[in-house]
């Protein structure tokens, strides 16, 4: 550092700034938003990501409104609670199974408007699988029923007394 233009920078002090405390700082006008003082932006809606809903976020849009614009958008579908056909098995086929088909009915459609579709589609799944078994069986006792009938009025019908009486 031979230089005398070096020796005269090492020598000065450097410059103190002039720092504001909280008290002197003026707040913000109320009209003035944070887009103000951001610098150039583009306008909106042209350039710019649509924003997509992340996987944990529940988005459900109107069925009829905005689900042509956004393709990566997908409403989930909604299972089908089998609260008819677990009605028909309750009152027509086998009681028991009908019950817990309906009961799981109901469940299905609780879970779907909490927003549950996994829980939705298992009690679907359920209800389903003991409609059908109410049914099944309910077809079966009524099939043993008729054949009953049947052998039974054979024997009343081919019945002969017997001699003497």
């Amino acid at each position: 550092m031979s230089s005398p233009k070096y020796q005269k920078l090492e020598d000065e002090e450097p410059a103190t700034q002039n720092l504001l405390t909280s008290s002197e700082i003026e707040p913000p006008k109320e009209t003035e938003t944070l887009d103000d003082h951001a610098g150039p932006q583009l306008p909106k809606g042209y350039g710019t990501i649509p924003q997509t809903p992340s996987r944990n976020q529940r988005n459900y849009a109107n069925l009829g409104e905005g689900t042509t614009q956004n393709p990566n958008f997908h409403l989930p579908v909604e299972e089908p609670d089998h609260l008819c056909y677990s009605l028909f098995t309750l009152l027509c086929c086998c009681l028991p199974l009908g019950i817990a088909a309906l009961v799981f009915s109901i469940q299905t459609r609780e879970a779907y408007q909490r927003g549950d579709i996994a829980a939705a589609r298992r009690n679907s799944r359920l209800a389903l699988i003991l409609a059908n078994t109410a049914l099944g069986v309910g077809l079966v006792f009524i099939i043993v029923y008729i054949v009953l009938v049947v052998i039974m009025s054979n024997k009343m019908h081919n019945y002969q007394p017997p001699p003497g009486q």
